[in-house]
């Protein structure tokens, strides 16, 4: 699988380049590569709004990838697949625009292990308006406590917004359940699936989840854009987040009369390149197969956790039932940002620091985790080649 991934080729080192930083962005395969330079070497324009032959053709490109992500997804319409820029935007648009009608003593319900992306948007809007924010607590596992959670919920909770997977713990959270309950109570839900997408398929109308949204740059597709997916009721009800072009019906200036869904929400040119890389990142997911995505990261998860294991200097941070290819771990007396210099020497790239999900470390009282995290191109010689890094490490500090 390396083979279809150019930067593992052009290696400037005597070692092989072992990248184990997917979850903060995923390389890119040719496919992709080559997808975006075809757009801008033969039909770059501007969309939906030229009546020339490229334009043409760069409107049908886009918007048949918003086609796409509806079957990849499984949602109802296309009309639900808005495009952003990517999970952070997404969430602040659904905070600004779904949480307009929001006052003072209404409740906002997410959890513990949050990205800050999903962490600060409420907190701005809970300033903004006088709602509060309510946490669901995990265990030294790293799983989310239900029981608490349900007990939260309220006729003041107005949404529940939780991460499907967690970047810093790999937990695979109990998204289904956490819907279910929220629903009996007719309260809405946000799923934030940056981490989930590329690694698990995605059925948003079996989840009945009301909004979900994601990256593309942690699932292969360029950076720079996303998706949001929401209800199209919700959609319907909620005001644009920017007023430009594109979103609108008919402007004077007395009054302007807003474009119907998608439109609505896509104001001003959009990442049109984007957009068709992440629409060659879904063929190339697709062509690859979910099945044999999980089989191969979970069987490289479950080598990496047991060589792990048997340094003992090593902690690893939570143990949860069900994780996707993401572990965080301390080392005895050794800094993680020392620990990641070293192992660059080795051309070994490891994610270091508390990954955007601060209150997470606060949780388990370390300042910092190192974190290697998994994508298709991963193989067991890079986990043995990071052990190896690790071994170094700890000759350098005298362990």
């Amino acid at each position: 699988m390396k083979n279809d991934f150019p930067i593992f080729k052009s290696n400037d080192r005597q070692k092989p380049f072992v990248y184990l930083d997917s979850a903060a962005t995923a390389q890119k395969p040719r496919a992709v590569i080559d997808a975006v330079v075809h757009y801008y070497e033969n039909y770059n324009a501007n969309i939906h709004r030229g009546v020339y032959r490229i334009s043409q053709k760069a409107t049908q490109a886009c918007e048949s990838v918003r086609e796409k992500i509806k079957n990849f997804i499984h949602a109802e319409k296309t009309e639900e697949i808005i495009f952003t820029s990517g999970t952070t935007e997404a969430i602040n648009l659904i905070a600004f625009c779904f949480g307009e009608n929001f006052s003072k003593g209404d409740e906002i319900i997410i959890s513990e292990m949050e990205h800050h992306s999903n962490i600060v948007p409420w907190q701005l809007l809970c300033e903004r308006c006088g709602a509060m924010l309510k946490i669901i607590p995990m265990d030294d596992k790293g799983e989310l406590n239900l029981e608490t959670f349900e007990k939260l919920l309220s006729s003041k909770t107005k949404l529940v917004s939780v991460t499907h997977i967690s970047n810093v713990l790999g937990t695979v959270n109990p998204i289904e359940k956490i819907i279910s309950l929220a629903h009996q109570k007719n309260i809405p839900v946000l799923i934030d699936g940056a981490q989930a997408v590329a690694h698990t398929p995605i059925d948003v109308r079996s989840l009945d989840c009301d909004f979900y949204v994601f990256s593309g740059h942690k699932m292969y597709a360029p950076t720079g854009i996303g998706v949001l997916y929401g209800k199209e009721k919700f959609l319907n009800q909620m005001p644009p987040y920017q007023g430009g072009g594109d979103m609108i019906k008919y402007v004077t200036f007395d009054k302007t009369e807003f474009a119907e869904l998608p439109n609505k929400f896509e104001a001003g040119t959009q990442n049109m390149a984007g957009i068709i890389g992440l629409g060659a990142a879904v063929d190339f997911i697709l062509s690859i197969g979910f099945e044999t995505i999980l089989k191969h990261e979970q069987e490289l998860t479950q080598y990496a956790l047991e060589a792990l294991k048997k340094i003992p200097s090593i902690k690893i941070i939570g143990n949860p039932s069900e994780r996707i290819g993401v572990i965080s771990f301390v080392m005895d007396h050794v800094h993680p940002h020392d620990l990641g210099t070293i192992l660059d020497t080795d051309n070994i790239a490891v994610r270091v620091g508390h990954h955007c999900a601060q209150p997470v470390a606060d949780h388990f009282n370390v300042p910092a985790t190192a974190r290697i995290s998994f994508g298709i191109y991963n193989t067991k010689e890079d986990v043995d080649q990071l052990i190896e890094g690790l071994k170094k490490v700890i000759h350098v500090f005298r362990l």
